[in-house]
């Protein structure tokens, strides 16, 4: 039926709809289609749809078009805080403010909303608060701690209040702020809990702040079906393979478009962008060390297309919820990591064609919300798992559970033969004596020295001037490392065979740049990926080889 596919239907306020329109949502997803109805009629939601689905429209829609009624009302005429949107992360605080913000672009003079997540001083947020927004997001403590300082007052005025990422909340050391949230708090609101999974942490949240919920438990798979998401595994039998491996396939133009790298660490992050460097890859480095605005700023380049490749950790999920839970409040992780990071949960990074997992997850959620940065709305996508031998028995737990019945393999064998680039391996191993234990080190103290520099003395500044900001570039050379230039280009003797009719355009592309304005003065990445073949989504894959084949190195 069409009220159940189409905005236009639900009773919005036109200059909602007219947003939507201008976003091109031809109709609501499945998690929409659901809960927008709901959530206007003024009931609690309990929702779990898998990351990339729209959760965070799924609750904004229905959120303004409550503040737009309410303001349309002549009883009132007192400005509040109607709306409190809790999220776990200043990066997600953020990208909801962005979202929000895209819904209210024809309502914003008589709607306002205000992200408090952020690491500042909360007395420069004090004058914002005073504003009193009709929404305000922010993560619990930070949330906390303006109504205990008086800066903000909710216990008479909150109508709605969200836990976006609701999983997550209580892992992420928040228990003891969402209790004492709740003392300030009127008796009567509504509550939408959003999550991708139903955790103990989420029946735990669902007691305390839902009443008589509607549960959407949508029946849906984890991650999209096979034809948007083709994901594949790559055996190597060394951890060099892996360097190797990602050489060719960035190098030779088999991964095109913009891509997530996500490795385990944060020090292997570096060691990657340093590795990379040496071939004059540009990519740049994700991690809880860098100042919470570096973090955001990279993410919105990225989705921009000023670059391509980032390397990513995601500490915060791969850690073990035991060692989470005792995290205290307010305190700083090891090794001045930000307690309220996390890359692969919630963050929309947009126009992701690949994840390659150079280090597996450690949990099957991981791996989930890891590949979810890819193949989102109706994009196809790729996610790519680097394993060698000790990593096999993780895999396989991973395989297992997103198998379920199914006989086929999830995670398919990606056919590439280690051999025929056997002449790039020498530059690898090249490469990789560069990217010395010192290299690293002094990489990581260079780049946190600059980010903090560009954060705190430089915020100001391009608050005044935000067209400036673009100029700031997170994917330059560190250095520290000796880049020698031989490496840079791959000369034609060394493509393979088999690879010279997809790498030829990359190694013509040197003759024609002279002729192109320089990389750095136009958006690289973005719709790349759909430019003709994909060569990664090329490979077919004839199921279990036989024996005497798989021997022999046999491809299909």
């Amino acid at each position: 039926m069409a009220t159940e596919s189409s905005f236009a239907h639900m009773g919005l306020d036109g200059r909602l709809l007219q947003a939507i329109a201008e976003l091109g949502w031809a109709k609501p997803t499945l998690i929409q289609e659901k809960a927008i109805p709901l959530a206007l009629e003024g009931k609690d939601l309990l929702a779990r749809a898998r990351t990339g689905s729209g959760k965070t429209a799924a609750y904004a829609i229905p959120l303004i078009q409550h503040l737009l009624q309410v303001k349309m009302s002549p009883l009132v005429t007192e400005q509040a805080v109607r709306a409190l949107v809790l999220v776990p992360t200043k990066e997600l605080g953020q990208q909801v403010l962005q979202m929000i913000r895209q819904l209210m672009a024809y309502c914003s003079r008589d709607v306002r909303v205000a992200d408090i997540s952020g690491q500042v001083d909360m007395s420069a947020q004090r004058p914002i608060l005073m504003e009193k927004p009709d929404v305000v997001v922010g993560t619990p403590s930070r949330v906390l701690a303006h109504l205990q300082g008086h800066s903000l007052s909710l216990r008479h005025s909150l109508e709605v209040l969200v836990l976006d990422e609701a999983d997550l909340l209580f892992s992420f050391g928040f228990e003891e702020d969402l209790k004492n949230l709740l003392c300030h708090f009127p008796k009567i609101y509504q509550s939408f809990l959003m999550s991708a999974t139903f955790s103990e942490e989420v029946q735990a949240l669902k007691e305390l702040a839902l009443h008589n919920p509607v549960t959407l438990k949508l029946r849906e798979s984890q991650l999209p079906e096979a034809a948007q998401l083709c994901q594949y595994q790559i055996r190597c039998a060394t951890e060099e393979d892996k360097f190797l491996l990602l050489y060719a396939l960035l190098k030779l133009g088999l991964v095109r478009g913009k891509a997530i790298l996500f490795v385990s660490t944060v020090e292997r992050g570096y060691r990657l962008k340093l590795f990379l460097e040496q071939f004059s890859i540009p990519a740049c480095v994700l991690n809880a060390e860098l100042p919470v605005q570096s973090r955001c700023h990279i993410i919105s380049q990225f989705n921009r297309g000023f670059f391509d490749y980032i390397v990513a950790t995601d500490e915060q999920v791969l850690a073990e919820p035991a060692a989470r839970a005792k995290r205290k409040k307010g305190a700083k992780s090891e090794k001045g990591k930000d307690p309220e990071y996390g890359v692969a949960r919630g963050i929309d990074f947009q126009n992701v064609a690949t994840v390659i997992n150079f280090d597996p997850p450690a949990s099957v959620e991981s791996y989930i919300h890891r590949a979810g940065r890819t193949a989102r709305a109706d994009n196809p996508g790729t996610a790519l798992t680097f394993v060698t031998h000790p990593e096999c028995p993780l895999l396989a737990e991973i395989e297992e559970a997103l198998a379920g019945e199914s006989t086929e393999p999830v995670l398919r064998p990606y056919q590439f033969r280690m051999e025929e680039v056997e002449g790039l391996r020498y530059r690898c191993r090249d490469a990789m004596r560069s990217v010395t234990k010192q290299a690293i080190k002094e990489a990581r103290l260079r780049e946190i020295k600059e980010e903090l520099l560009n954060s705190e003395k430089l915020k100001t500044y391009f608050e005044d001037n935000p067209h400036d900001l673009r100029l700031l570039r997170h994917d330059q050379p560190l250095h520290p490392a000796i880049i020698k230039p031989h490496l840079r280009n791959v000369p034609e003797y060394l493509v393979p065979p088999t690879l010279r009719t997809i790498a030829q355009p990359l190694l013509n592309k040197r003759k024609r740049r002279k002729h192109l304005a320089p990389s750095s003065s136009r958006p690289r990445g973005g719709f790349q990926a759909r430019r003709g073949r994909n060569p990664l989504r090329s490979f077919q894959y004839m199921g279990r080889r036989p024996r005497h084949l798989a021997s022999k190195g046999e491809t299909s």
